[in-house]
């Protein structure tokens, strides 16, 4: 299993699954990752957190706590 935390800067990946329970997994369906949804990593901060992504023609930055919940292929 591939999370989202794994993946390098310049990598475009496909979501698989979308861990996690409750509000927390709710936010980030909310945001618009969906399972089949393409995500293209565009930066990583210095320490790693956080990391900025492509998603819907939109940017977006995840925690790495979220972006370990995200199951990737």
């Amino acid at each position: 299993m591939k999370t989202l935390k794994e993946v390098q800067v310049g990598e475009t990946v496909e979501v698989v699954k979308v861990h996690g329970e409750g509000a927390i997994k709710r936010r980030i369906m909310d945001m618009g990752i969906t399972r089949g949804t393409t995500l293209y990593v565009r930066k990583v901060a210095p320490l790693g957190d956080p990391v900025e992504i492509n998603v819907r023609s939109y940017e977006l930055s995840l925690r790495k706590a979220d972006a370990e919940m995200i199951e990737v292929g």
